[in-house]
């Protein structure tokens, strides 16, 4: 199925969207719960200001990405770098 050129507002549920692409796709203000997004790709992504809880992030990489202001359990993620970098140079 395609969807192209709509502004719709969508319910999906007990649904299987295996290997669905979305480009160009606004998805503002949207909810996942209990959704598998094992072995997905996710490239040129605005998440800014999303929350995450109860994630399983095993294995996820994250590469080239703007961190300013993302904390894991209310850590800053730069403060974290920061702290690995110190070590690693005292070595």
């Amino acid at each position: 199925m395609e969807i192209k050129n709509v502004r719709e507002r969508l319910q999906v549920h007990d649904a299987d969207l295996t290997e669905s692409r979305f480009s160009d796709t606004k998805l503002r203000n949207s909810s996942f719960v209990n959704v598998a997004l094992q072995r997905s790709s996710f490239t040129n992504i605005d998440l800014s200001e999303a929350t995450f809880a109860d994630v399983n992030l095993t294995n996820v990489s994250i590469s080239d990405s703007n961190l300013n202001g993302m904390k894991i359990n209310g850590v800053l993620v730069s403060d974290l770098i920061r702290a690995y970098d110190s070590r690693r140079e005292g070595r």
